[in-house]
């Protein structure tokens, strides 16, 4: 995927885009994770090939039909500060959903409260309430925003749809922020209860 701007002229004036626009990035991929009956899958920064430093200013993960072991369970990440020794990084985010029923019932937009955390060093959910028949899983993304910054805190969005145990499509929608000025080294990715049986995590840099 790349990204493009276009000249002060705009699309309707644009005759060629090959001189039209100007490259502002792409996405570089460095890793890929597969889960079989994995309690935890971890990006560390230094270790078999990862990158998550200040090689990228920018990185997305994308999470691909993440499939629970364990009915009604929650898929979420933490960071950490000590190259993966520990993942307890205070947060404080939001979360939100839509939701629909396959019977066409119980269309919603919602505050998820309890999913979202205050000032916390738990795992955050990104994806919730999923289900374990053969059928059922997660996928979306979660972009990390200059996690190698000593300045700033790291902000973080993700943006992911699930099949929920009660036979529900819902898309959910995550953000917040590591309140911490250290680098950020390592994320980790696993269900707040039992395995992460099948799926795979890819992790790009933003060029």
């Amino acid at each position: 995927m790349s990204i493009v701007k276009l000249n002060n002229q705009g699309v309707k004036n644009a005759t060629a885009f090959g001189s039209a626009v100007t490259s502002l990035g792409s996405m570089v991929f460095i890793k890929k994770l597969t889960a079989s009956g994995s309690s935890t899958l971890s990006f560390v920064d230094g270790a078999s090939g990862v990158v998550l430093d200040n090689t990228y200013k920018d990185y997305v993960f994308t999470f691909n039909n993440m499939h629970p072991a364990t009915n009604n369970t929650d898929f979420s990440f933490n960071m950490s500060v000590d190259g993966g020794s520990n993942y307890n990084v205070v947060k404080t985010t939001t979360y939100f959903r839509a939701l629909h029923r396959e019977n066409g019932t119980g269309g919603a937009l919602e505050y998820l409260e309890g999913k979202d955390l205050a000032q916390s060093s738990d795992f955050q959910p990104i994806s919730v309430y999923l289900g374990n028949e053969n059928d059922e899983s997660c996928s979306g993304t979660l972009q990390l925003f200059n996690p190698s910054s000593t300045t700033f805190v790291k902000h973080f969005i993700s943006t992911a749809n699930e099949y929920n145990y009660s036979d529900y499509t819902q898309n959910s929608f995550v953000a917040g922020y590591a309140n911490t000025t250290s680098a950020v080294d390592a994320v980790r990715f696993r269900m707040s209860s039992g395995n992460i049986d099948a799926g795979d995590i890819c992790l790009y840099g933003i060029a």
